[in-house]
């Protein structure tokens, strides 16, 4: 589902004429198969949010190739990787990124809208997605209304609503106290084994390491894997 070749990333810094190139991530190269939970671990400036702005087509690699179902993204522009992204990515952020003055439903319901999708279909599939992560009750909400965790729910559920291929999750729980953590790591199992959707997830949470399938370990823009922890 993803694959990565010896991607690099470097950033010029300095003025002009007396710039240099820093580099933040050195032929980086992993793989993911489709239904597979994947971690990156890593301390903060270890070029974990360089990789998924990368991977999400938001940074454009200094060289390297990425792949993603099947399709090679490295060299795609922005109008090409914004419908890629519509068709094929959900995001899931740790300060869950919903819009303050849409309720739980219109949140979830607006990655459907941009898509072009019928209003019926849209009450439909939304009014399918709250129950499954368990907010039908709260669908008239604003985000203002709901705990940390509840928001969370929300911003799953947006992410998962156009049925996408492969979900990137940055720091999925970092706002997040234990015991809340632990109800979304466990949404996020269930979905990746009901769904079969590929998670990959940055975190530096070791709690949210183990509960993936395969992990792996980002220092000084070096990836290193650590091993498969649990079969898909």
């Amino acid at each position: 589902m993803i694959e990565v070749n010896n991607l690099c990333h470097s950033f010029k810094v300095g003025k002009r004429g007396k710039e240099h190139d820093i580099n933040v991530l050195k032929n980086v190269s992993f793989y993911i198969q489709q239904g597979e939970m994947a971690t990156i671990v890593g301390k903060s400036g270890s070029g974990k949010s360089t990789l998924l702005h990368l991977l999400s087509g938001y940074l454009s690699p200094s060289s390297g190739m990425i792949g993603i179902n099947e399709t090679d993204v490295s060299r795609f522009n922005e109008r090409e990787w914004a419908k890629f992204r519509l068709e094929n990515i959900g995001f899931i952020f740790q300060n869950f990124q919903l819009i303050s003055h849409l309720t739980t439903f219109a949140n979830i319901e607006l990655p459907l809208t941009i898509k072009g999708v019928d209003s019926d279909e849209r009450k439909k599939l939304v009014s399918n997605m709250l129950e499954d992560v368990g907010l039908s009750n709260h669908a008239d909400h604003y985000p203002n209304e709901l705990s940390g965790g509840q928001q969370q729910r929300v911003s799953i559920a947006r992410a998962l609503i156009t049925e996408p291929k492969v979900i990137f999750a940055d720091e999925p729980t970092g706002s997040l106290d234990t015991e809340t953590e632990q109800e979304i790591l466990s949404l996020i199992h269930d979905l990746n084994t009901v769904k079969g959707i590929t998670f990959l997830m940055i975190t530096h949470d070791e709690e949210v390491a183990r509960a993936s399938h395969r992990r792996w370990k980002l220092k000084d823009g070096i990836l290193q894997e650590e091993g498969v922890l649990h079969e898909v």
